[in-house]
């Protein structure tokens, strides 16, 4: 097993932090299939900022089980050691450092992934927060900052060296951001390098592909990102399979029915009517696109649910959305009840 600090993980498997997408409701989701870290979405190391109201719902981790982590972000080793401080006193267990993010946002303030440039201030931050806190601190790279310049193994011995408790990496450089294919070399050659905990990350959307990615990379564990949204259930399906190498069944649709809907009025409870709703929204078109590959990207199921797709978009009232999830999932049991009819009939 996987232990970070004094904490050992009930699995091998991580939530990427993605802001906008990992907020309180999607993490506890996310636990519940098996998830053993789920991160908090990126919170910066500016504390002037903090009681903007996107901030301060980032930071809440009400009934969340452990081991917290918090995600900070940042270029200043002081202001660093400050957020780390101010989040483990309230409530933080793990301290997770961001230096993979590749948005143009963090790059322009020289966070994120640019960090990756400038060794001697990766050096500065990960001793700054080390020294600041008693938590473990953990860290987020990517292989390089471009595809010339890979120094995950540089930056690795690094981290390892400054009393980083584990490392995730994610398997492209802040210049490919999320283009082209992800390349694993990089990230066996940080696991043989240093001997923290190691996980790998980058479009692990299968049980089964999270299993040959592990072999290939000798990493301890992997940490799924964009492969969660509209499916947090990969969680326990990729579970099953390093267990027992099979695959689950499919999930009825009448539970993931079930899964939606307490997921929606979860944001609804946590954001409120008014955002709650929006964020809804961007959940829902996931779960949609998910179901639709399921259907079969071209088939009249996965045609229909394009329609209504844009059509719960357009809705602005909680009840509204959780009525026409019904009437979605409804639609979906009628048309495979006739296709298994069908198919009977054959």
């Amino acid at each position: 097993m996987i232990k970070i600090g004094g904490y050992t993980l009930e699995s091998r498997l991580a939530l990427a932090p993605m802001a906008g997408v990992t907020d309180q409701p999607f993490r506890k989701l996310c636990k519940n299939f098996g998830a053993a870290l789920t991160p908090s979405e990126m919170i910066t190391s500016n504390v002037r900022l903090w009681e903007r109201e996107k901030c301060r719902l980032r930071r809440c981790h009400d009934g969340e089980s452990e081991p917290r982590v918090v995600q900070i972000a940042g270029a200043e080793p002081a202001m660093m050691a400050e957020a780390a401080q101010l989040n483990v006193a309230e409530g933080a267990q793990v301290i997770d450092i961001n230096m993979g993010c590749p948005a143009k946002k963090v790059l322009k303030r020289s966070a994120g992934s640019a960090l990756l440039q400038y060794p001697q201030l990766v050096h500065d931050i990960l001793t700054a927060v080390v020294s600041a806190v008693d938590v473990p601190v953990t860290l987020k790279i990517r292989t390089g900052w471009d595809p010339d310049n890979r120094n995950g193994v540089d930056i690795a011995r690094l981290a390892e060296d400054c009393g980083i408790a584990s490392l995730a990496v994610h398997g492209r450089t802040r210049a490919c951001a999320f283009r082209g294919e992800v390349e694993y070399d990089t990230i066996a050659a940080i696991k043989q390098a240093i001997s923290i905990p190691v996980f790998a990350n980058g479009d692990i959307t299968s049980p089964r592909q999270a299993a040959e990615i592990l072999a290939y990379t000798g990493a301890d564990g992997v940490m799924i990102g964009r492969g969660a949204q509209g499916s947090p259930w990969l969680f326990r399906e990729i579970n099953h399979y390093l267990e027992h190498g099979t695959e689950t069944p499919a999930l009825p649709l009448g539970q993931i029915h079930r899964i939606v809907q307490q997921h929606l009025s979860d944001i609804h409870g946590f954001y409120g009517p008014v955002k709650g709703v929006f964020f809804a929204r961007k959940h829902t078109a996931w779960y949609l696109a998910k179901l639709a590959i399921r259907q079969g990207e071209n088939s009249q199921a996965a045609l229909a649910l394009a329609d209504w797709r844009s059509r719960f978009n357009k809705l602005e009232d909680c009840s509204a959305q959780l009525d026409m999830l019904d009437k979605i999932f409804k639609h979906l049991a009628e048309q495979q009840q006739e296709q298994t009819i069908k198919g009977l009939a054959a």
